[in-house]
């Protein structure tokens, strides 16, 4: 499989440098432009400010871009790019997203802006793959990732399905990172003197939920109809958000059977064979350590991970703490590493599925 030329829409953002490390080795994609604002427009790549706790990894000699710059889209098709994976902020990315899909570059993002919009797929693909099917039908190649704290929810959630959900309680506590760089490097931040309110997050949460537990009806989404009660906050940790679960079932249930389920929780024989798929979705434990949980492939916890190598590393949820509440109510807490299974990770491995199931061009 040849690589497709793709561009990356953020280069200082957290979210755009964590999509820089896991392009700069990808079999399937192969990094040629880098988009910004206007403040880092020009810029070359190698000078923008690194933000992550790893080393930068090595990069192609690129400047960066203004997406913005009316020229913007042109350039991209001159230099024969095919992908665009958007990590812009949300009002950036109602600018410029569409702009690309309507000159046939697919476009897919971990901005929130057209998420959930009619005809362009909303998709966590071990809960509702099937979604994927309106990605290039009205709003052509365009796809979302989800919110990134849904993805320690709604992946435990659905090995659960079987037993019927019929209510979900949730509490978050959502890592600084979650909100970008300049509060990760806020110092009062980190020495513990944070704003734990997210405005906003708790309602995203819940509409994003119900979405992707919904059905298809003609290519529209039908959302599900269980209660959901969310509360979301900040909390003084660089990256890892954790949640903590109450759901009440339609049948009562053991503690082995929701077990045996969070252990059975699988992909399916086509997203196992994409390069950012974990080898489990779930890695499942007894107590959820946020120290030593971030990192998982699904089988086993890195210590000293490299995510330019090791595409599969940080993109399994872990759940723990599972507990019988009531006949049919059960309590756990999952936890997933919010800028690679919840931003970049998951992104990334969207556009992984939908290019090995043919929905863009092969040639």
């Amino acid at each position: 499989m040849r690589r497709r030329p793709s561009v990356i829409l953020g280069a200082s953002g957290l979210v755009g440098q964590r999509m820089q490390q896991r392009l700069s080795n990808h079999p399937w994609f192969e990094l040629k432009a880098v988009g910004g604002s206007a403040s880092t427009a020009g810029t070359p790549l190698s000078d923008v400010p690194w933000r992550l706790e790893e080393t930068r990894p090595p990069l192609p000699e690129l400047r960066v871009a203004d997406v913005l710059n009316p020229s913007f889209v042109q350039d991209m098709l001159d230099i024969g790019i095919e992908v665009a994976f958007s990590c812009l902020p949300s009002d950036v990315a109602a600018q410029i997203e569409s702009s690309l899909t309507r000159a046939g570059i697919a476009v897919f993002s971990n901005a929130s802006h057209h998420r959930a919009e009619e005809g362009i797929p909303l998709v966590i693909p071990d809960i509702n793959h099937e979604q994927l099917s309106v990605f290039g039908t009205i709003k052509g190649n365009h796809a979302c990732g989800t919110n990134c704290t849904l993805i320690p929810l709604a992946v435990p959630l659905a090995a659960l399905r079987e037993f019927g959900i019929q209510k979900v309680t949730m509490r978050s506590e959502q890592a600084l990172s979650g909100a970008g760089w300049r509060l990760l490097f806020n110092q009062e931040a980190n020495d513990g003197r944070v704003d734990p309110e997210i405005p906003g997050e708790a309602e995203k949460v819940r509409d994003e939920l119900l979405h992707v537990f919904g059905t298809m009806a003609h290519e529209r989404v039908i959302p599900a109809e269980f209660d959901v009660d969310v509360t979301c906050q900040r909390v003084s940790r660089t990256d890892g958000h954790q949640v903590f679960v109450e759901v009440e079932l339609s049948e009562s249930v053991s503690i082995e059977a929701v077990t045996n389920s969070f252990h059975s929780h699988d992909w399916d024989q086509i997203t196992k064979s994409c390069p950012s798929a974990p080898l489990r979705p779930l890695h499942v434990v007894e107590h959820i350590d946020v120290s030593e949980h971030l990192w998982s492939n699904g089988i086993q916890f890195a210590s000293k991970p490299d995510p330019c190598l090791d595409l599969k590393t940080g993109m399994a949820v872990v759940v723990g703490d599972i507990e019988l509440v009531g006949k049919n109510t059960v309590a756990f807490s999952g936890y997933s590493h919010n800028t690679v299974r919840g931003a970049a990770g998951g992104t990334l491995l969207l556009a992984e599925l939908a290019l090995i199931e043919g929905r863009f061009s092969e040639s």
